[in-house]
This record gives structure tokens, C-alpha cells and sequence, in this order.
């Protein structure tokens, strides 16, 4: 039971170092809702998933949705992998190590954001 107390304490808190920052920045934008999911941050447009963050401070592997074209994009990015499970979907993975990676992941974040935000006002059968 003394394992998981920290980690509720950093659930409460919004997260902690990278993911706080994180958490506090995308909180802030118009749709956005930061949900624990599975181990990670979850960042949702509606029931569109764009992104996701650790929620250990240890892990450092932001994953992002991008467009195709987005995508092609970022991984002209030497810092920037096709996600070891869902590249053929979009995502995309980049480690944030310090403070300078939070401004590059904040920029690909909000081209994800926007994508998702299109995605979500689009219906099942593709009409607005």
C-alpha cells in the first residue's frame, strides 16, 4: 500500500516536474481534458486521444497524434521517432529531458490539438 501513495499524491497534484508543466499548459486550451490513463496523462479533444505523458517522473517518452503530413514532418526531427506501436496511425515519440523539449513538444502538440479538434467536430460518417 506504501507504494502507490506517492503516486496518488502526484495525481492530486497534476503531476509533477515535466508532466505538471505539461499538464498545467494543455489545461489551458479550449476542449482539452488531462485524464490518468493506464500509466500516463491522458490529453483528450472530446473522446479523441492526441497525445499522452508519463505519469512516473523517471519516464520522459511524450507520444503524439499527428496528421500524415505532420507526421513526415516531425520525424525530419532527429529527436523525433515513429512510435514503436502506432506510427502507421500517426503517433509520433520524443523525449522531453529539460525544459528547452517542453517548447518543441508544446508546438507538435498543437498541431495534434488541432487535428484532434477537426477530428471531433467531424461524425461517424465524415460530415460536419
Amino acid at each position: 500500500m506504501g507504494r502507490g501513495r506517492k503516486l496518488r499524491r502526484t495525481l492530486a497534484r497534476g503531476g509533477a516536474g515535466a508532466a505538471q508543466r505539461l499538464n498545467q499548459a494543455l489545461g489551458g486550451w479550449a476542449g482539452v481534458r488531462v485524464t490518468p490513463m493506464f500509466g500516463r496523462w491522458g490529453y483528450f479533444v472530446g473522446e479523441m486521444l492526441f497525445a499522452c505523458f508519463p505519469l512516473r517522473e523517471k519516464e520522459r517518452d511524450l507520444w503524439v497524434r499527428l496528421s500524415a503530413a505532420d507526421q513526415a514532418r516531425a520525424l525530419g526531427d532527429a529527436r523525433i521517432r515513429p512510435h514503436r506501436r502506432f506510427a502507421r496511425r500517426g503517433w509520433v515519440e520524443l523525449d522531453i529531458e529539460g525544459p528547452d523539449d517542453i517548447g518543441r513538444a508544446l508546438s507538435w502538440l498543437k498541431r495534434a490539438h488541432t487535428t484532434a479538434t477537426r477530428g471531433a467536430l467531424v461524425n461517424d460518417d465524415g460530415e460536419a
